[in-house]
């Protein structure tokens, strides 16, 4: 068996663990980043999910999420705004081009695809590597990159898995008991022990008589009354892709599949035997939707490359959509408490820890989202209007999250981290979990420079040190109204580093700018601006336009529209800049003539 031996190694290759080796080795760490597709991504890109949640607003848009949706907008003929589930849908073929291209350009980072761990290496508490199936890889630093925190059961690595009642951390959205049958969420809790994954599929839309698709294992009555409420074509539009193509992760009667879920934890033979049921499982919706909608609806065969392990490929993705892990213990736990906004507020309060410290690394800002099939949870609200429409209120990851309680030379940067199985219904999102990976990779490697173990790492200097990247400058502090592109805007991150009793209710520090949009318009559309409620808005055009006549939604991703949109009085004229979106019936709004911040 070979043997390697490198400063940082990072398992898993999905979006988190692409990240962090990414980021270790731009800071110059030696890294090996071991995957087990040859797609790097993972939620991203290989499971499919080419429509990400959450981070859309401008001022979100920092790190390598921002970086990644910069390149998207280069590359993806045809543009991005196709789908209403997220501003941004692309092919997955394009995502994974993008990690392949930042991971060929550093020298000092080798990627090994292929490989699954088998065992962790371990010197007392203290990780020291990984062995594959015909290789292991000694290491100084360890990261648990992998989809189900694989590392954690290998190694022997406290962590949890499923429910905590509310007695544990006292959420108000837990269930109060695990085992009274009289508890109203007792038969959720004992049928689904985390969220249900999703196998992604993508269909097309051939204009003629696609080929049939086959009759698989559900019944396809299961699916009866997939898209009540919303109407055929709305539901097709929900995750439209580029190229007459559209993405299946559809909760409602939809291919959510969770049943046996205790197979992802129990033996390799197991979770392979879940993936063939729920890749069955998708392709009977796939087939529904052809024989209710019509033929010319089939599947598209070429969305992604043949798969190792002969699950996924062609018009499945290359691995499930998990959206819940095994959760290492850590230094400290993100409840729901902690991603709930203030008390009249907007935004959740920054983390302190033991020191404190504002221990935040990474931000988020999407609605609490679970997903059961034939379940409801209901959950704390977490959302607000801004720009339009609504989006989910802002908060933060603690660095302590990251760092294994009991072990050293181990951190975590997927839907492993120290969470609770609430609180992942916000921060398991790719936007969020890329910018997990981030900071990890970023702590990885500040630990080899000062010879320190991630629990002695300072968290000031990692906050310095993403703020200040040179490639990939990360946001620490969600604020509405402050885009990197301001001169103030590491400045403005720092004072509230400093002071976060100063954070605003509203995070927003009332900074202006004239910086044109991260996405320049495609078209200028003449008409009249409406006001139908607070931050709800309608555009009239005045003359024949792609726009119906009857007008459509405004929305924005930009700070100085939305102020513009508040300034804006009923039945003005207006010209417009942006983006047209037939699937959302929106105009996206990058700038207003007349009108400046």
């Amino acid at each position: 068996m070979e043997t390697l031996t490198t400063e940082v190694l990072v398992v898993g290759g999905g979006t988190g663990g692409s990240a962090a080796a990414i980021q270790a080795a731009r800071r110059g760490a030696q890294t090996i980043l071991v995957s087990e597709f040859g797609w790097l991504g993972g939620m991203l890109t290989a499971a499919g999910v080419s429509a990400p949640d959450g981070n859309e607003l401008a001022a979100f848009q920092t790190g390598l999420w921002g970086d990644f949706l910069r390149q998207l907008r280069r590359r993806q003929p045809g543009g991005l705004h196709h789908g209403w589930v997220s501003f941004t849908t692309y092919e997955p073929a394009v995502g994974a081009a993008i990690f392949a291209d930042w991971v060929k350009a550093l020298p000092n980072l080798k990627w090994l695809a292929g490989h699954r761990p088998r065992a962790m290496l371990r010197q007392g508490d203290r990780v020291v590597g990984v062995r594959f199936d015909q290789l292991t890889i000694q290491a100084q630093m360890t990261v648990d990159g992998t989809e189900l925190g694989d590392l954690l059961a290998l190694g022997a690595v406290s962590y949890r898995w499923g429910w905590e009642p509310r007695s544990r951390w006292q959420e108000p959205s837990a269930p109060v008991s695990l085992d009274d049958p009289a508890d109203p969420l007792y038969a959720l809790t004992q049928r689904y022990p985390v969220q249900s994954p999703t196998w992604v599929a993508v269909m097309q839309d051939y204009g003629a008589a696609a080929p049939m698709i086959p009759a698989a294992r559900t019944p396809e009555d299961r699916f009866a009354g997939a898209w009540d409420g919303y109407g055929p074509e709305r539901f097709l539009n929900y995750g439209r892709l580029p190229g007459d193509r559209f993405m299946l992760n559809w909760p409602q009667q939809g291919n959510d599949y969770g049943v046996g879920l205790t197979r992802l934890v129990e033996s390799e033979a197991a979770r392979r035997d879940y993936g063939r049921a729920a890749i069955a499982h998708s392709q009977s919706f796939a087939r529904y939707i052809q024989t209710q909608l019509g033929q010319r609806y089939g599947l598209a065969s070429t969305a992604f490359p043949s798969s190792p392990d002969g699950l996924g490929g062609g018009a499945f993705a290359l691995m499930p959509y998990y959206r819940e892990s095994r959760r290492v213990q850590g230094l400290t736990t993100v409840r729901e408490q902690d991603i709930l906004p203030m008390a009249g507020g907007q935004v959740a309060a920054l983390p302190v820890n033991a020191q404190g410290q504002v221990s935040a690394i990474a931000i988020g800002n999407y609605a609490n989202d679970h997903h059961y099939p034939g379940f409801d949870l209901p959950l704390t609200p977490k959302s607000l209007r801004w720009g339009g429409r609504w989006t989910g209120t802002p908060f933060t990851i603690p660095y302590e999250a990251l760092i294994p309680a009991e072990v050293d030379g181990l951190l975590v940067c997927e839907k492993n981290i120290s969470v609770s199985h609430i609180a992942n219904g916000a921060t398991r999102l790719q936007p969020v979990v890329l910018g997990i990976g981030q900071a990890a990779g970023m702590a990885a490697a500040l630990c080899l420079e000062q010879a320190c173990q991630p629990r002695q790492l300072p968290v000031r200097q990692l906050q310095l040190a993403l703020l200040r990247d040179s490639s990939a400058p990360a946001a620490i502090v969600p604020l509405f109204d402050l885009r990197l592109e301001q001169p103030q805007w590491q400045a403005q991150q720092i004072i509230y580093l400093d002071n976060p009793d100063r954070y605003p209710l509203t995070g927003h520090c009332e900074l202006s700018s004239d910086l044109p949009s991260l996405e320049p318009a495609v078209g200028n559309f003449t008409g009249t601006f409406h006001a139908a409620g607070h931050q709800s808005y309608r555009f009239v055009p005045s003359a024949a336009a792609e726009i119906p006549p009857q007008g459509c939604g405004l929305v924005t991703l930009e700070p100085s529209v939305d102020r513009a949109f508040q300034a804006l009085t009923a039945a003005q004229p207006v010209k417009l800049h942006g983006h047209w979106n037939p699937s959302g019936e929106w105009l996206v709004v990058s700038h207003i003539d007349g009108f400046s911040a």
